[in-house]
Protein backbone atom coordinates (compact mmCIF):
# COMPACT_ATOMS: atom_id res chain seq x y z
CA UNK A 1 0.00 0.00 0.00
CA UNK A 2 1.36 3.62 -0.66
CA UNK A 3 1.23 6.12 1.62
CA UNK A 4 -1.37 7.74 -0.63
CA UNK A 5 -3.66 5.14 0.44
CA UNK A 6 -3.61 5.79 4.49
CA UNK A 7 -5.88 6.90 6.78
CA UNK A 8 -4.75 11.10 7.13
CA UNK A 9 -3.06 10.26 10.82
CA UNK A 10 -1.38 7.43 9.47
CA UNK A 11 -0.13 9.49 6.41
CA UNK A 12 1.60 11.95 8.79
CA UNK A 13 3.36 9.22 10.87
CA UNK A 14 4.47 7.55 6.98
CA UNK A 15 6.18 11.00 6.53
CA UNK A 16 7.82 11.44 9.84
CA UNK A 17 9.16 7.99 9.70
CA UNK A 18 11.03 8.51 6.16
CA UNK A 19 12.06 11.83 6.89
CA UNK A 20 13.66 10.32 10.17
CA UNK A 21 15.34 7.76 7.73
CA UNK A 22 13.18 5.12 8.68
CA UNK A 23 11.44 2.10 6.63
CA UNK A 24 8.94 0.72 7.92
CA UNK A 25 5.77 0.10 6.08
CA UNK A 26 2.89 1.19 7.63
CA UNK A 27 0.11 -1.89 8.01
CA UNK A 28 -3.53 -1.63 7.90
CA UNK A 29 -4.87 -4.61 9.92
CA UNK A 30 -8.44 -5.57 9.10
CA UNK A 31 -9.38 -5.70 12.80
CA UNK A 32 -8.51 -2.39 15.22
CA UNK A 33 -5.62 -3.41 17.15
CA UNK A 34 -6.46 -1.27 19.88
CA UNK A 35 -4.35 -3.17 22.66
CA UNK A 36 -1.24 -4.81 22.85
CA UNK A 37 -2.41 -8.09 22.63
CA UNK A 38 -4.77 -7.55 20.09
CA UNK A 39 -2.11 -5.91 18.14
CA UNK A 40 0.14 -9.35 18.85
CA UNK A 41 -2.62 -11.93 17.68
CA UNK A 42 -2.78 -9.73 14.58
CA UNK A 43 0.96 -9.62 13.89
CA UNK A 44 1.93 -13.24 15.18
CA UNK A 45 4.85 -11.51 17.72
CA UNK A 46 5.04 -11.73 21.20
CA UNK A 47 3.04 -9.54 23.21
CA UNK A 48 6.62 -7.85 24.70
CA UNK A 49 7.36 -6.71 20.91
CA UNK A 50 4.41 -4.08 20.39
CA UNK A 51 5.23 -0.73 21.62
CA UNK A 52 2.42 0.87 23.22
CA UNK A 53 2.08 4.57 23.43
CA UNK A 54 1.04 5.58 26.82
CA UNK A 55 0.37 9.21 27.18
CA UNK A 56 0.77 10.51 30.72
CA UNK A 57 -0.14 14.12 32.26
CA UNK A 58 2.84 15.37 34.25
CA UNK A 59 3.88 18.24 35.97
CA UNK A 60 1.25 20.05 33.58
CA UNK A 61 2.99 18.80 30.61
CA UNK A 62 2.20 15.62 27.76
CA UNK A 63 4.43 12.99 28.76
CA UNK A 64 5.18 9.77 26.48
CA UNK A 65 5.79 7.02 27.83
CA UNK A 66 6.78 3.80 25.19
CA UNK A 67 6.34 0.96 27.10
CA UNK A 68 6.45 -2.86 26.08
CA UNK A 69 2.98 -4.42 25.99
CA UNK A 70 4.54 -7.16 28.18
CA UNK A 71 4.18 -3.86 30.82
CA UNK A 72 2.31 -1.83 32.66
CA UNK A 73 3.66 1.53 33.81
CA UNK A 74 4.47 1.94 37.69
CA UNK A 75 3.39 5.71 37.64
CA UNK A 76 4.25 6.29 40.90
CA UNK A 77 8.08 4.88 40.65
CA UNK A 78 8.44 6.68 37.10
CA UNK A 79 7.54 9.82 38.98
CA UNK A 80 9.78 9.31 41.59
CA UNK A 81 13.17 8.51 38.92
CA UNK A 82 12.14 11.60 36.51
CA UNK A 83 12.08 13.87 39.58
CA UNK A 84 8.50 15.13 38.79
CA UNK A 85 5.38 15.85 41.40
CA UNK A 86 3.33 12.91 39.69
CA UNK A 87 2.19 11.17 36.39
CA UNK A 88 -1.82 10.70 35.90
CA UNK A 89 -3.20 9.23 32.73
CA UNK A 90 -4.10 11.97 30.05
CA UNK A 91 -7.46 12.38 29.38
CA UNK A 92 -9.18 11.15 26.06
CA UNK A 93 -9.21 15.50 24.95
CA UNK A 94 -5.39 15.60 26.62
CA UNK A 95 -4.19 12.59 24.66
CA UNK A 96 -5.81 14.15 21.06
CA UNK A 97 -4.47 17.48 22.05
CA UNK A 98 -0.97 16.48 22.11
CA UNK A 99 -0.84 13.60 19.81
CA UNK A 100 -3.66 14.78 17.05
CA UNK A 101 -4.53 11.08 17.52
CA UNK A 102 -7.06 8.70 19.12
CA UNK A 103 -5.93 6.31 22.31
CA UNK A 104 -5.57 2.85 20.33
CA UNK A 105 -3.80 4.62 18.00
CA UNK A 106 -1.50 6.79 19.17
CA UNK A 107 2.07 6.67 17.16
CA UNK A 108 5.29 7.47 18.68
CA UNK A 109 5.48 10.16 16.00
CA UNK A 110 3.65 12.32 13.55
CA UNK A 111 2.40 14.57 16.31
CA UNK A 112 1.80 18.25 16.30
CA UNK A 113 4.85 19.18 18.81
CA UNK A 114 7.58 16.82 19.76
CA UNK A 115 6.73 15.64 23.21
CA UNK A 116 8.78 14.38 26.46
CA UNK A 117 9.42 10.55 25.66
CA UNK A 118 10.31 8.05 27.94
CA UNK A 119 11.19 4.78 26.21
CA UNK A 120 10.91 1.23 28.44
CA UNK A 121 14.42 -0.62 28.47
CA UNK A 122 12.96 -4.22 27.66
CA UNK A 123 11.94 -3.45 24.23
CA UNK A 124 15.53 -3.34 23.45
CA UNK A 125 15.19 -7.14 23.85
CA UNK A 126 13.43 -7.66 20.89
CA UNK A 127 14.99 -7.31 17.56
CA UNK A 128 11.89 -5.97 15.86
CA UNK A 129 9.24 -4.41 17.73
CA UNK A 130 5.61 -2.98 16.56
CA UNK A 131 4.20 0.66 17.36
CA UNK A 132 0.82 2.17 16.65
CA UNK A 133 0.71 4.04 13.34
CA UNK A 134 -2.21 6.41 13.97
CA UNK A 135 -4.69 4.54 13.75
CA UNK A 136 -6.35 1.91 15.75
CA UNK A 137 -6.08 -0.51 12.26
CA UNK A 138 -2.51 0.60 11.56
CA UNK A 139 0.84 -0.42 13.05
CA UNK A 140 4.66 -0.38 11.89
CA UNK A 141 7.76 -2.09 12.18
CA UNK A 142 11.00 -0.61 13.86
CA UNK A 143 14.09 -1.33 15.82
CA UNK A 144 14.61 -0.15 19.27
CA UNK A 145 17.23 1.95 18.34
CA UNK A 146 14.79 3.44 15.24
CA UNK A 147 12.46 4.28 18.39
CA UNK A 148 14.77 5.83 20.26
CA UNK A 149 15.84 7.79 17.49
CA UNK A 150 12.74 8.58 16.33
CA UNK A 151 11.11 9.97 19.76
CA UNK A 152 14.44 11.74 21.32
CA UNK A 153 13.48 9.31 23.87
CA UNK A 154 15.49 8.96 27.28
CA UNK A 155 15.42 4.97 27.90
CA UNK A 156 14.61 3.93 31.06
CA UNK A 157 12.64 1.53 33.44
CA UNK A 158 9.16 2.24 33.60
CA UNK A 159 7.59 -0.77 35.29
Amino acid sequence: MTAAHLPTRSRLVHDSLRAAGITGEIVVLPDAASTAPLAAAALGVEVGAIANSLVFWSDGEPLLVMTSGAHRVDTRALAERLGRGSIARASVEQVREATGQAIGGVAPTGHPAPLTTIVDEDLAGYPEIWAAGGTPHTVFPLTFDELVRLTGGTVGKVD
